[in-house]
């Protein structure tokens, strides 16, 4: 009789990530991901093609939730909103800065960012989109993929939330 296995997905992304945050890109291996869940390396390839969908997988679905706590909060004041937003930026970032600091990572990942950043930024500038419309002075998709990629460059680059409002109020008066 087969052996029935539930939540393996989600057991493997887990396990992916730990290993990628604490050990490094180069240290985290199909074979210690499936040996860590006790599954068999075939089994994990069934659920992810490549070390690098693992950890895109993960990475995504940790995205995917940051940009729902940001929509809660997406028909407020615009300070509220874009405060949640670097807030939750600032967060993923914080997350995951052992990866982006990882230089097997940076080389493997360098080539697929120029095609991944303009979706993560029409992303998060869907997410701002009702608040840009409600109080920016501009309409259409520049605006929120404006302050999407001012709020992005600014949480990446550490600075505080406080500089970025002082710039973005004046967009939102």
């Amino acid at each position: 009789m087969p052996k029935i296995l539930e939540n393996v997905r989600e057991r493997v992304l887990a396990e992916a990530k730990r290993q990628a945050l604490e050990n490094g890109y180069e240290k985290m291996t199909i074979r210690s991901v499936a040996q860590a869940c006790g599954l068999g390396v075939g089994t994990v390839y069934n659920y992810f093609p490549s070390k690098d969908m693992l950890i895109a997988s993960f990475m995504l679905a940790g995205w995917q939730k940051m940009l729902c706590r940001i929509r809660r909060e997406g028909q407020g004041e615009p300070e509220t909103v874009l405060r949640t937003a670097y807030t939750e930026l600032r967060g993923f970032s914080d997350g995951y800065r052992t990866l982006f600091a990882d230089r097997a990572a940076a080389k493997v990942f360098a080539a697929s960012f120029a095609e991944r950043h303009p979706q993560l930024l029409e992303q998060l500038a869907s997410v701002l989109q009702p608040v840009c419309e409600t109080y920016g002075r501009a309409q259409g998709t520049f605006f929120p993929q404006f302050v999407a990629e001012a709020l992005l460059t600014w949480t990446v680059g550490g600075r505080p939330f406080s500089d970025l409002y002082h710039v973005l109020q004046f967009l939102f008066a």
